[in-house]
């Protein structure tokens, strides 16, 4: 099974020094861990295919203080880095021991000569660590072994959870790209409502979307046609944007029929060629009744359940996430923001109020194992203080994000 991955060993050879070893083009994954590390080496480059294209890449290894190694893999171009692999595995206190064998899955081989799908097993280490695929030629896929989550919401009703196979180095992204200039070296993932993001994200990965049916705008009509001539598989593709509001001021506008026959004909499909699918997002929140009706009517369940949140209180917040458990699906976030909902829609607008929110939504969402990925909102209609960018600069609300999202990555 494993002939047709790269060759890949990490060796301890002293208390501060490890050696990669890997031969022939690789295309990488990315894993999820927390940074930090005391003593590093940076080996020879070696090609990396992030999208098709072979860039040259650096892998670098790390001692962490508490005798675990991280790898990190960064595929780099004239103008643009990627953090294309990051993954830490655990030693034996004692030096000169091998680290896990499961490394081996940190990197897949991309031969031109086989261009066919690869499957891989792989071996969770001791610290939990999950597998997300980049490359859009080549389907990898990588099942990790993990235990189920359950959670009991504030009805009292108990959901359980597997989390999801696919996670980000990072939780923190954002919707929008104005603030990836300061965010990025922070964030695991990022998106702008489009098919393909288009931004310096660095080492944040980019998120696929089908918005609508192109029936809404003429905006909604070109993501349509950008999404038709798709011509990559990608790794997330998140499905359609509110269509449980009327179309127009950032909803798609469509029904449960339309909706599902939308997702059967476009979205569906992409699940058995790699991709991890995301059920439409909902606008009513946690009083949405559109998804049961969406569920019964498609032909491929979604792999995460999509979650927008505009609330002004955590208690509004955790309202939201418990509800959205009950489909018992990994949750993301793909918004949230700062919002008096209880009426009508009033974005904060009183710094210290959203401050506050930023620090203690970002902890939630982060303590949360429910959850997989969570985004600040850079969306329409949020008023002029929640925005992350002002006047070309970071806003107050950008730098206090990028403070609580630097707490834990």
């Amino acid at each position: 099974m494993l002939s047709s991955l790269a060759s890949l060993s990490l060796l301890l050879l002293s208390s501060s020094t490890l050696l990669v070893e890997a031969a022939g083009p690789h295309q990488a994954r990315g894993l999820n861990h927390r940074r930090a590390a005391s003593h590093a080496k940076r080996l020879p480059t070696l090609p990396i295919d992030v999208h098709g294209r072979q860039l040259p890449g650096t892998v670098k290894i790390r001692k962490r203080s508490d005798g675990s190694a991280k790898c990190k893999v960064r595929a780099s171009s004239s103008s643009s880095s990627v953090l294309a692999a990051s993954s830490t595995y655990p030693t034996s206190s004692a030096g000169g021991q091998q680290v896990q064998s499961s490394a081996v899955a940190l990197l897949s081989s991309s031969s031109a000569a086989s261009p066919t799908s690869t499957t891989a097993a792989w071996v969770a280490p001791t610290t939990t660590a999950t597998a997300e695929w980049v490359a859009p030629t080549t389907t990898t896929t990588t099942t990790t072994a993990q235990a189920a989550t359950t959670t009991t919401t504030a009805s009292g009703s108990t959901s359980t959870i597997t989390p999801s196979s696919g996670q980000f180095w990072s939780k923190a992204g954002v919707a929008g790209m104005d603030s990836l200039p300061w965010l990025n070296t922070k964030l695991g993932w990022w998106y702008d409502w489009n098919v393909t993001p288009v931004g310096d994200s660095g080492a944040a990965t980019p998120v696929s979307m089908l918005w609508g049916a192109g029936t809404a705008d003429a905006t909604d009509a070109a993501r349509l046609a950008a999404f038709q001539a798709l011509s990559y598989v990608p790794s997330y593709l998140l499905g359609p944007n509110e269509p449980d509001c009327s179309a127009g001021g950032g909803s798609a506008g469509l029904s449960v029929a339309d909706t599902a026959a939308l997702w059967n004909t476009y979205i569906g499909p992409y699940k058995a060629r790699g991709s991890m699918l995301g059920s439409p997002a909902m606008c009513h929140q946690a009083a949405e009744t559109f998804l049961p009706g969406f569920k019964a009517a498609i032909s491929v369940d979604w792999d995460f359940t999509t979650v927008h949140i505009n609330k002004n209180s955590m208690d509004g917040v955790r309202a939201d996430l418990d509800h959205y458990a009950t489909y018992g699906k990994p949750l993301w976030v793909t918004e949230f923001a700062c919002v008096d909902d209880s009426s009508s829609f009033i974005p904060c607008t009183d710094q210290t109020k959203i401050n506050t929110y930023i620090n203690e939504i970002v902890d939630l969402l982060e303590a949360d194992s429910r959850v997989m990925a969570y985004a600040y909102s850079d969306g329409m209609g949020l008023g002029s203080v929640w925005p992350t960018v002002s006047n070309g600069a970071l806003s107050a609300s950008g730098q206090t994000y990028l403070a609580a999202i630097s707490k834990y990555h």
